[in-house]
């Protein structure tokens, strides 16, 4: 079994939705767990770990169990495998916003598991034409919060030596650049469909090192075919190697 712990917020609860349902349909046992605060960035995280607060609903394989849970009650929780990091997204271009709250987060992680690996979640831009990218984030389009998100993330991942980065923001570009129109349900988070699918396929083929090649079809919304397709072309440009 891979056992998955996400320190995270409502798009790591994006990711996390169709994450064990992907896997058990490529015949793998996956438990993917999220810890969810809507909006939370690192520096509430941080103040959170250190007050020691069971401030985190607990989701477990997408769905919520309605208990919360500190950060230091789900690192003791299990053995896990890997454990995944992220700033809130309106935050995400800035890495002033990380440090040095991302230094003590992985510090407590590999003080708890020190066998996990830590995973950088790479969040993604909001849509294009959105008043949030540049009354939030301050940036001129979409493209440019992309880039500016990717090289923050890549500076928060070389700081805590990392031991990978999931490439979810880079996978949502490159989807968009091929047509897939709509996949944010409100112009950030990803659409419940073909978005958060997407968002899944990344994280399985990052924590596996295979692409899932089962047709998926437990989705909560209707989803065109043609989109899936897109996505599924996005996953494999982005992580070909």
């Amino acid at each position: 079994m891979i056992k998955v712990l996400s320190i995270g917020n409502s798009f790591s609860q994006d990711a996390q939705r169709y994450l064990h349902q992907i896997a058990k349909n490529e015949g793998m046992d996956m438990k993917c767990v999220n810890l969810f605060i809507g909006g939370c960035s690192l520096q509430k995280h941080y103040m959170n770990m250190m007050q020691d607060k069971a401030a985190y609903l607990f989701e477990l394989n997408g769905e919520s169990l309605g208990i919360y849970v500190s950060i230091a009650d789900a690192l003791r929780s299990d053995n896990w495998d890997m454990i995944t990091l992220q700033q809130v997204s309106y935050l995400s271009t800035k890495f002033e916003t990380y440090s040095p709250y991302i230094t003590k987060l992985s510090e407590c992680v590999r003080l708890f598991c020190p066998n996990a690996k830590i995973m950088i979640h790479q969040t993604w831009a909001y849509e294009e034409g959105s008043i949030r990218l540049s009354e939030e984030v301050g940036c001129l389009d979409q493209h440019d919060m992309f880039h500016q998100l990717e090289k923050a993330y890549q500076t928060a991942a070389n700081a805590i030596s990392a031991d990978g980065i999931i490439p979810c923001g880079e996978v949502m570009m490159k989807a968009i650049d091929n047509g897939i129109g709509q996949i944010h349900r409100d112009q950030y988070h990803a659409d419940f469909g073909v978005g958060r699918y997407m968002l899944g396929l990344t994280w399985f083929k990052v924590l596996t090192g295979e692409m899932a090649k089962c047709k998926f079809n437990a989705f909560d919304v209707e989803v065109d075919e043609k989109q899936i397709a897109i996505a599924i072309k996005a996953v494999e440009e982005v992580l070909r190697d």
